[in-house]
């Protein structure tokens, strides 16, 4: 069984594409506190990305595929290294996503991201078990949107999809993108 504070990878079976099989597993350092997280799915590519970073290079998006954890710390403590694990994670990648993958305006702004070249971090909040509910609502008490996408460059919140197509059409999304990239190799 993997440590609270790794994600275990694994690629989907044939039979089912939301369990793994059982030869394909690996242990990968993800988060730094320890939070008990369910087996975990990720999508990777060979394309460009914005995600240099030495432990994620190429993950496009991250999804749970059983929900087998028991924690013994109360449900405020568990908020709280959340809160903490979401603003290392949006700090540490140049474009993070908070999405699900049914929401027309999160599919939307992942096709723009898509068309600019950019292939942001993607958390698929309705593919992430009973963390995906908690998830989005430690994202509402940091940015006070309760609504997907939740979109974050650079380590600061953007907003929704609204607020993303309009700092595109402004010409000012791509500068962020750029300086996100920037700040994100200088790390």
């Amino acid at each position: 069984m993997a440590s609270p504070n790794t994600f275990t990878f694994s690629q989907p079976s044939p039979l089912n594409p939301f369990k793994p099989s059982p030869s394909s597993s690996s242990i990968i350092r993800f988060f730094t506190c320890s939070i008990p997280l369910p087996r975990t799915t990720i999508t990777t590519t060979n394309a460009f990305s914005l995600n240099t970073g030495p432990i994620r290079p190429n993950i496009t998006s991250i999804r749970a595929t059983s929900s087998s954890s028991s924690s013994s710390s109360s449900s405020s403590s568990f908020g709280s290294r959340l809160e903490e694990t979401i603003k290392k994670t949006v700090s540490g990648n140049p474009v993070v996503i908070y999405s699900k993958t049914w929401c027309s305006y999160s599919s939307e702004v992942k096709a723009l991201f898509k068309k600019l070249g950019v292939e942001p971090l993607i958390f698929e909040l309705d593919e992430m078990g009973p963390q995906g509910p908690q998830l989005q609502k430690v994202l509402e008490r940091l940015t006070g949107q309760h609504t997907v996408p939740n979109v974050f460059i650079g380590g600061k919140h953007i907003g929704g999809c609204t607020d993303t197509l309009k700092l595109y059409r402004k010409g000012e999304l791509e500068p962020l993108l750029s300086e996100a990239t920037a700040k994100g190799k200088d790390h």
